[in-house]
This record gives C-alpha cells, structure tokens and sequence, in this order.
C-alpha cells in the first residue's frame, strides 16, 4: 500500500508554537465543586424528533432533551455506565446498554421515565440494535467477543454469536436480514504484510457469521457503524495507521490518518476508504456517524479536533463512481497530489473529499464530540468532555453551531484534565493524532507494531497497554526510557511533533496513575474458574517457573531478558523487558513484536528451548489450565 502523497519537510520540528493550543483547554463557564461529570457519549432521537435521549457514562444516567427549548427535560439514573441506546418505533421504549462486567440492558418507560425492567448481557455491552419489526434486540459484548440476541416479549436472550473482537458498533439492514458489526481491533499477528480490523456481517436468520469485511492495511480502532436512510450503503469510522513507516515525522499522513468505510449493502463489499483529513490537517479520532433523513448529508464526529465533518453524499458516491478500477501511476511511479485517478488511489488520497465537505468547529468550549444524531436539518454531538451539546444547522451559507449545556460544570481534575489531554489532537503537530489514535480512549492498545524514534529506525515494536506503566519501570520494549514520566514526555516530542509546557504531561501522568485494570471475562463471577486455579498451581509451580520473572502482584520482576524471541528487526543483543501479565486478556498480540497472536501461542509456538518459562512437556490439558489462568489475571 503506497502512503499518502507527502513531503519530508523540517518544518515539523517547528510545532512549538503549537503550545499555544493549551490555552483554549481552560473552559469558558466557571466550575462547581462537587458537581460529576456527565460525560456524554452516545445519542439517540425519538421518532417526532422532540426528545433527544443522551447517555452520560460517568454520570451513570442517561438524560432527556428538548432540543426545540434547549432543555434537559427529565433524567433516569442506570445502575452502570450507559454506553449506547435504542428507541422503539413507537417511541415509547428506550433500550440502554449499561457496561459492566455483568452489563444490563435497562428498559425505559420513556414517558414514565423510568426503568421497567432489566436484561443481563455480557461484558461490557453497547451498541443495541432493534430489528426491523421491534421483537429482537441485539447487543454487542465487546470483551465476550460476540453478540447478544434477546427475544423482547420474553426480555430473554436466546444465544450468543461470535465475531472476531472487541465489537463496538452495530447496525442491521432494513430488511432485517444482516447485522453489520463493527470490530475494533484486527485480530492476529502483528507482524504480517496486512493487518487490519473487519466488519463481521451476520445472517441475523442463521444466528451466525457468513462473512467479514475487510478494511484496508492499518486499519483499527473502529468507533461507528451507520446505515443510510435508504439502506444501500453502510459507513463504517476508524482510524487508517501507516504503521509500516517509521515515524520520522507527521505531515501529510505519514503516522495516522483517519476514515470512514463506505459499504455497498446490495453486493455486502467495501466500496472504498475515503480520508477524513486534509492535506496539511488532520481530522484525528473519528467516532459517531448520522446521516441526514434525505441522506445527502452525512456527518462524522472527528473527536480528537473537535469538529464535524458534513459531507455532500450523492456527490462522494459520483466521484468514487467515476474512478476507474485499475492502477495507472503516473510516469515518475507516484499518483497526483490533486485527486484520485483510480479507486485504489483513494484510501491514501487526502484531497478526495474537496469541494464537497465542510469541516466545522464545535463551538468554543465544547469538547470531545462522540456520539452524533441528525434531527430534520439539525446535527447534534454529544461531547464528552465538555458535557455539553453541540447543534449544528445542516443548510444554509453561514450555518449556526450552538451548545446547549447539559448541567453544571464540574472541576476539572488533573485526572480529567489528563484524560482530554490523552484525547486531544490540538496537542499534535497539525492535529493527525492524539494519544488515543494508537491506545484507544481508555489507554490500552491498538494491536499495531510501530518503528517509533526511542531506539533508532528499522525495528518495529508492539503497542503497550498503558495500565500499570507508572508501577512497572522501565518504558518501551527495550526498556529505553527509565520511566514512563519520561516516555510521557518524550512522545510528546517524539509522537505528536510538539514542544508542551510541563502541566500537559503532568496531567497525563495523573490520568494514566488514575487508569484501574479491568475484571477479565475468563472470571466466573469475578473468581477463578478450576482450570484457572489449576493453571495457578502450574505457574507457581518450579516445574513451569513462570513465577520466577512474572512474581505477583504486578507479575513482572521489572528486569529484562533475552527469552529467546529476537526477530529479523532485531539487534543481537537485545534485551526485552518483562511486561506485567495483569489484564493482557485485552492486549493481543504478544511479545515485543507482536509475532503471538494468542497466549497459547506465547508459551507454546513461539516458547522454543523454554526461554520465558518450562512449557514444552506439559500436557495440552495443561496448556489449557495454564492459559485460563492468565487469561484471568
């Protein structure tokens, strides 16, 4: 895959005055003390357009506008996080997916304002999803790895469909004959010439898989997943990482840059991946996608800027229509910088949407947009970290942006602050990327190798997980920064090009210290299950002396090893740090280069001569043993 058209250009080391983005982060409206946070996060309408429902994850309700007063109007507490919700064609019932990891769906009475009754779902549930004729519900379990199908007139859940992982996002056909599922994370190596998330497509009939999409190389961190009004195509957003070039700098796409996926529902096949960003700026972190009623408009949340992006739809599909279908580079090898010319330019192409997309701010103070919806000629963002929404008029020359505040504001907390910071592509050098765009929002991993600056060019690295980096010295693989204050520091030079006053990392160091591991599904009712107990027995044990590196209770001796696992990038004598094995139930792939898809892998195929712990003579049931129990830490 050829990158984006681009420049080499020194100026990239000029982004000091970037530094001055911090100051918009001080917010407009004063602080209350003691107030929480709402943390909007996903939106939905009712029907007649009246009342906009707003799911608040850490304020743990979800609230009820009138976007004609610009009011909150009535507010349901939810007995965990709400993560995504459905409305019922009537408009009577709310679905709310409430993440746990013994999630609910709670049943609202919409007029009553209240729950009415409560489904258990699996880990950390989100995107529900109605059929067609409202008598079955779908919800995505995203660390179960599959799909809930519950029967509504007996509030039961009749099975569980598995697709590949971490699904976030869902969306069904209108004939109610596909579930699309957005996966967030590829699943494998990370060491192979394609790696790539997909949409897994369900036979909702069959109650099973009968296919996936799959999104070009780099693709990952998927956040949306949309119908068109008139369910001929369906759009999916991520972000599309150059992870195969080493990132010497930022310009022109050279480390990330970030999409939305049309597919064609008829055929059920990627039409192609259309660049959110511009040639000298970046549209970081897409997440929610709406379309207009008449779908000529489809609006994208870009999350880490700050913005919508409002695309003439009819007039994407005639472009990418008008493109013929083989490779024809130009004369010196390199494709024009003014526009595709073939469909295979377009995923690398960042004048494509020119002349027919805007990209509009949110309004000052509003921050973090996420989840969208689209009432009449009106979009709506829930915006994260501002607890607000933004209402932006679809037509006319000088469209009007307003916020329409969803209560008090709290104090901002280094913590909180931290957690913007992570998400905030002002940050960055011509806004590519924020942290997040390679750790996900919550800091954990993108799946990715990425040759990055700290030790020298040529040798890619698995993504870490960020949890526990403060507790367990050194940073990076090979340990080449002593801590993770200093890799903190160093990536904001190194990673997002910029030279930021100490109170940025300061408060990304509170957010990362603030960051809890997660309770693993492999637990049964939140304690071992006997093949993990029996596992337990096997590390302990000076048969296997797993222990011995990974000792509790950060399992990891904070030392570094040759275990055997050098690769073709590496120098001879590298030494790996031993990573803590707490939550690496969601850190896949393994090692420092990602070459372990799975940790069966780790202590069996990629184990040869027993260099990171005695497994070669275990049985397979003891493999098995050996391999829940981690799975549970």
């Amino acid at each position: 895959m050829h990158a984006p058209y681009r420049s080499r250009s020194a100026a990239v080391m000029a982004a000091p005055l970037i530094v001055l983005f911090f100051l918009i982060l001080i917010m407009a409206a004063p602080a209350v003390a003691g107030v929480r946070w709402l943390s909007p996060s996903a939106l939905a309408a009712s029907p007649d357009g009246r009342t906009l429902f707003v799911a608040c994850v850490t304020g743990e309700r979800v609230l009820m506008l009138d976007p004609a007063t610009r009011r909150v109007t009535g507010s349901v507490s939810m007995p965990a996080p709400p993560t995504g919700l459905a409305v019922s064609a009537d408009g009577k019932t709310l679905f709310v997916t409430c993440a746990a990891p013994a999630s609910q769906v709670c049943i609202v009475d919409v007029a009553r304002g209240r729950v009415t009754a409560r489904m258990p779902a699996g880990h950390s549930a989100c995107a529900p999803v109605l059929s067609p004729d409202g008598r079955t519900l779908f919800v995505c379990n995203r660390f179960n790895n599959d799909v809930s199908v519950f029967d509504l007139a007996a509030k039961k859940e009749t099975r569980r469909i598995a697709v590949r992982r971490e699904p976030v996002a869902a969306a069904i056909t209108p004939d109610g004959r596909r579930l699309l599922v957005a996966n967030h994370l590829h699943t494998g190596r990370a060491d192979g010439e394609n790696v790539g998330a997909v949409v897994s497509v369900i036979d909702t009939a069959l109650g099973q898989v009968i296919g996936d999409l799959s999104l070009p190389n780099g693709s990952g961190i998927l956040n949306d997943l949309r119908i068109s009004p008139d369910g001929r195509y369906a759009v999916v957003t991520h972000i599309l990482s150059r992870f195969h070039l080493p990132t010497t700098q930022l310009d022109r796409g050279w480390v990330n840059t970030n999409a939305k996926t049309l597919i064609d529902l008829g055929r059920m096949e990627v039409v192609n991946t259309v660049l959110l960003d511009t040639v000298d700026r970046g549209a970081a972190y897409p997440w929610g996608a709406a379309w207009s009623a008449d779908g000529r408009k489809l609006v994208v949340a870009l999350a880490g800027t700050h913005e919508v992006s409002v695309t003439d739809f009819p007039a994407l599909l005639e472009k990418l229509a008008g493109l013929a279908t083989a490779s024809q580079p130009s004369a010196n090898g390199t494709y024009p910088a003014t526009g595709p010319r073939v469909a295979s330019d377009v995923p690398n192409d960042l004048s494509m949407l020119v002349g027919m997309r805007e990209r509009r701010p949110l309004p000052e103070g509003d921050l973090g947009p996420r989840g969208v919806v689209v009432v009449g000629r009106v979009a709506y963002t829930a915006n994260y970290f501002s607890d607000t929404i933004s209402a932006f008029d679809l037509d006319g020359t000088h469209p009007k942006a307003v916020t329409i505040p969803l209560g008090p504001k709290p104090a901002m907390t280094a913590a909180r602050q931290g957690e913007l910071n992570f998400n905030d592509a002002r940050l960055c050098f011509q806004g590519w990327q924020s942290c997040a765009s390679c750790h996900s929002d919550d800091a954990r991993v993108d799946g990715l190798n990425w040759d990055l600056l700290n030790d020298g060019i040529g040798n890619p690295k698995n993504n870490k997980s960020m949890l526990l980096a403060f507790k367990t010295p050194p940073a990076m693989s090979t340990g080449v920064r002593e801590s993770a204050e200093a890799a903190v520091r160093a990536g904001l030079t190194h990673i997002l090009f910029t030279v930021q006053p100490p109170a940025v990392s300061e408060a990304l160091n509170a957010y990362l210290k603030s960051l809890r591991p997660g309770v693993s599904p492999h637990l049964e009712k939140g304690k071992l299950s006997a093949a993990a107990r029996r596992g337990e027995k096997l590390f302990r044990s000076k048969e296997t002396g797993c222990a011995q590196c990974h000792p509790g209770p950060l399992f990891t001796d904070l030392k570094s090893y040759d275990v055997g696992t050098l690769g073709q990038f590496d120098k001879p004598a590298d030494i790996f740090d031993t990573p803590t094995l707490i939550e690496i139930w969601r850190t896949a792939p393994y090692l420092h280069d990602g070459s372990a898809a799975t940790v069966r892998d780790v202590v069996t195929t990629s184990n040869k001569g027993n260099q990171h712990g005695k497994t070669s003579h275990l049985t397979a049931d003891q493999i098995n043993d050996l391999v829940e129990y981690l799975l549970s830490l």
